[in-house]
């Protein structure tokens, strides 16, 4: 089934506004008409009523003639309580009331009827507003009537030229909507064609920024930006692929070369071989829980540290792990130094530090733990071959291989040190290395129990 072909943005806009803007013109004409004939009818009432006024002051004053002078347009007769017409304007009947009886009925001062104009000869319709007069003894009625025709007429205008010109306003403005949305989505139809060209591998990772500043710039800077994280995550990513394969190859390798040559050896020593194949093995592991913390320190929502934080001192734990290690001098605080936890994950910390100092060393590596203010600082010092200062914040990164003495040797995966900043940096701490004159000193600090 062929789908439906979708309307563009652009489209969708001129419509919506068109579709507003021709409610609104709908609404304000309906109005505007409404208004113009509620003005002529205010105004013909006025007329008819001040004429009527006039009338009965003349009635008053006793100086009423049978013929009434009035506007030609107007329609005056005074009629007396029997319904007799008494006086008349030029044009109204002699004989018979603008108004029957039931129509005068209840009728009160100054209130208007509308009745067909045809019964007073005026066009159209027409409008009779009617006043009392005279003595309580001898009260006669006023009536004017005035003819709405023209009102009419006037109003029939107003509308015939609001249905030419509206619909022309109308085209008009979604023309001129139509240009200017295309050129306000002009930027964004350059941000898609961009990410298509970079999709399809034909443009470098930007997109084009327009030089306005106004969203879409921003926009287009925010995407520039988050398409350079993605960028920088991809070639971390490959990069760590590729030394995490490099790294896993060489112990799968002696494992291989050690099993086929005992394979070829009818007098292999396989007690000897499992020892070497046992050693590879843990190296093997070592070095897949190292990648697994970082991969975990990589994704946002994975956990390095499992076990919730508690009190761990650093004086017994920096104790029981050194005494894993023959060569190390351990130098005890005189009392101890609590800070907030995860006894694995710094236990962790303390060993990856004694290992990389320990293969480095030329003879002595030594540990100790002090307080500085409000914090608690670990240090690991050996007397190897030191780091340069330029390259001190680089040993940091993953894999990373130096050119001097201190390069990652076959007992090395080149992950330790980032292991340690990452998990001292969940416990809230830093890593910094400094010369020991000679060697290396690496200080831990970690913040302390409150």
């Amino acid at each position: 089934m062929r789908r439906p072909r979708e309307i563009s943005l652009r489209a969708r806009l001129v419509l919506v506004s068109v579709l507003a803007l021709t409610v609104g013109l709908a609404a304000g004409g309906a109005l505007l008409v409404g208004a113009l004939n509620f003005a002529l009818l205010r105004a013909i009432s006025t007329e008819t009523l001040e004429t009527a006024r006039g009338v009965v002051k003349l009635i008053d004053q006793n100086s009423l003639s049978q013929r009434i002078e009035a506007n030609p347009a107007l329609q005056v007769q005074v009629i007396d309580a029997q319904g007799r017409v008494l006086a008349i304007s030029a044009g109204a009947d002699r004989l018979v009331p603008m108004l029957h009886e039931d129509e005068l009925r209840g009728l009160g001062d100054g209130e208007v009827r509308d009745i067909p104009g045809s019964r007073v000869g005026l066009p159209g319709d027409a409008r009779v507003v009617m006043l009392s007069a005279g003595p309580p003894t001898d009260p006669v009625r006023v009536l004017v009537a005035r003819s709405t025709n023209d009102l009419q007429q006037g109003v029939r205008i107003l509308q015939l030229a609001l249905l030419i010109t509206f619909p022309l306003i109308i085209t008009l403005l979604a023309i001129v909507l139509w240009r200017a949305l295309g050129a306000a989505l002009h930027p964004v139809d350059a941000l898609r064609s961009g990410a298509e060209e970079i999709t399809g591998g034909t443009r470098e990772g930007r997109l084009p920024v327009p030089e306005s500043r106004d969203e879409i710039h921003r926009l287009a800077v925010t995407l520039n930006g988050m398409l350079h994280r993605l960028e920088s995550a991809r070639v971390r990513q490959r990069a760590f692929v590729a030394d995490a394969a490099h790294e896993l190859r060489s112990p799968l390798t002696n494992m291989r070369t050690e099993l086929e040559v005992a394979q070829r050896l009818p007098d292999t020593d396989w007690t000897a071989l499992s020892a070497d194949l046992l050693t590879d093995v843990e190296r093997l592991s070592r070095l897949v829980d190292d990648l697994l913390l970082l991969a975990r320190s990589d994704d946002g929502g994975g956990r390095v540290i499992s076990a919730p934080f508690r009190s761990v001192d650093l004086r017994a734990l920096v104790g029981d792990v050194a005494d894993r290690y023959p060569t190390v001098t351990y130098d005890p605080p005189p009392e101890p130094m609590e800070v907030t936890g995860e006894p694995d994950a710094l236990g962790r910390v303390v060993a990856n530090l004694l290992d990389n100092a320990v293969r480095h060393a030329r003879s002595s590596v030594r540990a100790t733990v002090r307080a500085d203010g409000t914090f608690r600082v670990i240090t690991v010092t050996d007397d190897g071959p030191g780091i340069p200062e330029a390259d001190r914040e680089r040993v940091f990164d993953r894999f990373t291989r130096l050119d001097d003495a201190r390069a990652r040797d076959a007992g090395g995966s080149g992950l330790g040190l980032a292991i340690v900043r990452e998990l001292v940096r969940r416990h809230g701490g830093i890593v910094t290395l400094s010369d020991a004159s000679p060697g290396l000193r690496v200080d831990v600090r970690l913040p302390a129990l409150r």
